[in-house]
């Protein structure tokens, strides 16, 4: 028997309801400062845009030319840390060549009350240490979908491959906090099989094609794929789907998978900091 799919979308209304229905009429705002005119980065921010407004939340971009310095983003970020009408700052990453260097310099200048993202240190911290806090977008989504499939976290075995701050590292500190026994495998682990074979979660975000396969998991095991990958102008994720599904009890497509639920959790979280205000 074939794999349950899980197709993103239908959790991602679910939780655009929710903030939709706190919205009703209040004024939040997100903002999102773009620097330079990255294609990727452009239609990002389009869909962001088009989210909010989906939702009823004001949403703000702030169009920086590819030259600009440090300070200008910098004094950009100061402005909108100032303004009560925005709830949400989000920089949207990458930034040009010649900022890279600094950017986790400017992002530390968003307060940490407007942290839409949950990338600043004070707020990782946090997660690590399991207090209550606004975190990654993309795990957010994982664990909400999770939830919404009534999945019993408790005492599972949970591999995360991957060891990003944007996926990796918040994905496991989620699943601890769920009461999981997480293992973090990644480029250096040796004997990947013998972790993953054991895992009754597997959340694949390596940014590798087709990387994980169905001799790789157990039966029933339930598997995520949080990869895009472009291969002979088609979208596919980390992991051999095709296969998996055939072995896995749940399974995330891709496209159509964890994608969608990353735009709906910056929603979700801007709500959140809104609500904290």
């Amino acid at each position: 028997m074939s794999a349950k799919i899980l197709y993103g979308k239908e959790y991602a209304d679910k939780i655009k309801q929710e903030v939709k229905d706190y919205i009703n009429n209040k004024n939040v705002g997100l903002a999102v400062i773009i620097v330079g005119s990255d294609p990727a980065s452009q239609v990002y921010v389009r869909n962001k845009a088009k989210a909010c407004d989906e939702v009823g939340i004001t949403s703000t971009t702030i169009e920086l030319p590819e030259e600009s310095t440090k300070e200008a983003i910098i004094a950009e970020i100061h402005a909108l840390n100032n303004n009560d009408n925005i709830s949400g700052i989000l920089v949207q990453l990458p930034l040009p060549k010649h900022l890279r260097e600094f950017e986790q310099e400017i992002l530390d200048e968003i307060s940490p009350k407007k942290d839409v993202d949950g990338f600043l240190p004070i707020n990782v911290g946090k997660l690590g240490i399991g207090l209550d806090c606004v975190a990654p977008c993309t795990p957010s989504g994982v664990i909400k979908m999770l939830e919404m499939e009534n999945i019993d976290f408790n005492g599972k075995n949970a591999v995360v491959i991957g060891r990003s701050n944007i996926v990796g590292k918040p994905m496991a500190n989620m699943l601890l906090k769920k009461n999981c026994t997480v293992t973090i495998c990644h480029s250096r682990t040796q004997n990947l099989k013998y972790y993953t074979k054991n895992a009754d979660i597997v959340v694949v975000a390596v940014g590798q094609p087709n990387f994980l396969t169905d001799d790789m998991i157990k039966k029933g095991a339930i598997v995520v794929d949080v990869g895009i990958n472009r291969v002979d102008g088609k979208l596919v994720g980390d992991v051999n789907f095709e296969t998996v599904k055939e072995k896995a009890s749940m399974i995330t497509p891709v496209p159509k998978g964890v994608g969608a639920l990353t735009i709906a959790m910056l929603l979700h979280n801007t709500m959140m900091l809104d609500k904290r205000k």
